[in-house]
């Protein structure tokens, strides 16, 4: 065990914190905190985010961390970025609106055929009737026993000229759909809390707009199950589509742009650590 981790486990136990709560203040797994009180920092995600881990730790202590990284400067290792291959998501969301898509193009196809049929049964019923109405018009006069000619009315031939013209009926419009809300709830303890409503799904997109960035995206249901974690460069744009919320660590909050449901959210400014957790208000 190194100085530093001596020193980061006197802290925590002087204040009666064990792993396990370390563990859920910080969101750092138990074994990446054992290894950062053992000084075995190869088991951490890479050198690049060795200070990150350990700036949470003294944070999480009371300790003050920028103190803690300047005192043990020498022993903590160089950041540089390691690639790690990441899990692809899943696109499971592109088919749903490619279906989208299709349904929505079928919809008004069939919409516009439906408008272009009641117009011709419009017409034609009006053109039969003017015929109809010529051909009375032009019948001679019958004469009756009295030698009087008889009126021709349309009720003679069993047509009655003064018919109304069937109205189309016009189509619905269906209500719009609520629009989805995220908003900003509170940030306490390092953590932003985001609420989403109006909607059953969460839709999260991410792109690296800066060299590479750390991410562990974890899946808040029944149970908590991490998705995915790894090292993304820059450029790449990874997303996923949750039933329930979810929980996001950045290890360079400045390094990406995040979007949920359409709306962006703020991560950071800084090259700093950054948590947030993004809670699903289904109806």
């Amino acid at each position: 065990m190194t100085d530093l981790g001596q020193l980061l486990r006197k802290a925590r136990l002087d204040k009666k914190i064990s792993l396990e709560q370390l563990e859920e203040t910080t969101k750092i797994r138990k074994r990446y905190l054992e290894a950062i009180e053992d000084g075995d920092y190869k088991v951490l995600p890479g050198n690049f985010y060795v200070r990150a881990f350990i700036k949470s730790y003294a944070e999480a202590v009371g300790m003050d961390p920028n103190e803690v990284l300047r005192m043990y400067q020498n022993v903590i290792p160089t950041p540089e970025p390691e690639h790690i291959e990441p899990i692809r998501a899943k696109r499971t969301g592109r088919n749903t609106e490619k279906i989208g898509k299709y349904a929505s193009t079928i919809m008004m196809v069939s919409f516009v055929i439906l408008i272009l049929g009641i117009i011709y049964y419009y017409i034609n019923a009006n053109y039969n009737g003017k015929q109809q109405e010529a051909g009375a018009s032009n019948e001679p006069n019958r004469v009756t026993d009295k030698g009087e000619p008889a009126s021709v009315t349309g009720d003679t031939y069993g047509i009655s000229l003064n018919a109304s013209t069937p109205t189309p009926t016009p189509t619905p419009t269906p209500p719009p759909a609520p629009q989805v809300d995220v908003k900003l709830v509170k940030s306490q303890n390092g953590t932003d809390f985001y609420s989403v409503s109006n909607t059953d799904k969460l839709k999260i997109e991410m792109k690296v707009t800066g060299d590479a960035c750390w991410v562990q995206i974890d899946s808040l249901g029944e149970t908590r199950k991490t998705l995915e974690q790894g090292t993304y460069t820059s450029g790449e744009a990874p997303n996923w589509e949750l039933d329930n919320s979810a929980f996001m660590i950045f290890g360079r909050s400045n390094a990406v742009e995040l979007t949920v449901n359409g709306t962006s959210i703020t991560v950071g400014d800084t090259p700093n650590a950054k948590r947030i957790q993004i809670d699903l208000a289904k109806a």
